[in-house]
């Protein structure tokens, strides 16, 4: 059992993006990563050997809101915890379930001890405080676990935002507390990510960026974006906050993006992504290829009898045509999600690995102006 480690490995001249490695009791990670989101211990519609052999994730994401509602915690500790109930022999990352319980907007209500809450499935009512929070995730397992935090809404004013950020730190404080004073359940070293807020205001943001670093955490994370401000607004609030995390440790930003968003804030030296955008867009007919975005619903691609994208290393990809899957999803075939599931989450491990491979020789830069003209074209 050891403390999660990370190397840096290299780094771009022509901006802040760097590659990296980070090394769990599960294996080792290189960054930069995007990480699957297995919400309810699944990815839709992908089976665990295909996120090993033809997505080739190193990570996945599982959720604390709704495991803790089900399958429950008294199954997942009988099981040995998340890796043994779904059977990853890879690294987890848990996400404290903050954002699910503030997104029940009509049905929770937020405290300074926590947030009580009805469930989705049942009405039945729940409180979610930090110590819990910590608790729930020990019995999940997850090798990198958040700190339970307020998600303020986007657009969120000065004042809101202000209150939000200090109640987040304080239970950061209390999530400390607790991780500290218990031990992981199965044998294996969990590590507690603190998580950065402050809306979109720079000097809140500094502010949580500081008290977040005097964690001394083994990696750190940025929240609250991607919640409906301008992407430009994204793009500076996560430069800036960049510039005042840790460099010696993994920086998370939590539920970026598209393929030109990972992009761009790589370029401005984030190690980790999770987002649910390559399933939830594949399962609706959307696909980001090597060539350009494809809605594969679209009739031009009825008699275009070529593989789905033969410029990634992945047999779903490399062997069903584009005109099949655009066949299977007008007849709503369950294969037609698994098939643009797969090969979405494909194409996002083949871009961050091949944005690894150009921070390493030094073209990462220019790499990327000419990816990003492509990634965006649609097709």
């Amino acid at each position: 059992m050891a403390a999660l480690q990370f190397e840096l490995q290299a780094k771009d001249s022509g901006s802040k993006a760097r590659a990296g490695k980070i090394t769990t009791d599960h294996g080792e990670i290189l960054t930069p990563i995007f990480m699957p989101v297995g919400t309810v211990g699944s990815v839709k519609a992908v089976t665990q050997q295909q996120l090993l052999s033809d997505v080739k994730a190193q990570i996945i994401l599982g959720n604390t809101y709704h495991l803790y509602l089900r399958p429950g915690l008294d199954v997942l500790e009988k099981a040995g915890g998340l890796h043994k109930f779904n059977s990853w022999p890879k690294p987890i990352l848990t996400d404290s379930g903050g954002y699910q319980v503030f997104s029940l907007a009509g049905t929770r209500k937020i405290k300074e001890e926590g947030v009580t809450f009805q469930s989705h499935i049942d009405g039945s009512k729940h409180l979610f405080a930090p110590e819990r929070v910590m608790d729930i995730q020990r019995s999940i397992g997850g090798d990198i676990i958040m700190a339970f935090d307020e998600c303020p809404p986007g657009g969120s004013d000065f004042n809101y935002a202000k209150k939000s950020m200090e109640m987040t730190h304080r239970w950061l404080d209390r999530c400390f507390t607790q991780f500290n004073s218990t031990e992981p359940k199965y044998g294996y070293t969990q590590n507690l990510f603190p998580i950065v807020q402050g809306g979109t205001f720079k000097d809140l943001r500094k502010q949580s960026c500081e008290y977040i670093a005097s964690k001394q955490a083994t990696g750190n994370a940025i929240g609250g974006l991607s919640v409906g401000e301008p992407e430009g607004v994204m793009y500076e609030i996560c430069d800036w906050c960049c510039d005042y995390l840790p460099a010696d440790k993994p920086r998370y930003l939590m539920g970026v993006g598209t393929p030109w968003n990972i992009l761009e804030c790589i370029s401005m030296g984030i190690d980790m992504f999770d987002c649910v955008m390559p399933t939830r867009n594949g399962r609706n007919a959307m696909l980001f290829t090597t060539k350009g975005v494809i809605n594969i619903d679209n009739k031009k691609w009825e008699n275009d009898f070529s593989l789905i994208d033969d410029g990634i290393d992945c047999e779903v990809s490399n062997y069903y045509s584009k005109a099949y899957l655009r066949h299977l999803m007008k007849a709503k075939e369950f294969l037609g999600y698994t098939i643009a599931s797969v090969h979405n989450l494909a194409f996002y491990l083949w871009l961050v690995a091949e944005a690894r491979k150009h921070i390493q020789q030094g073209d990462f830069a220019s790499w990327k102006k000419d990816m990003l003209g492509i990634v965006k074209t649609k097709l």
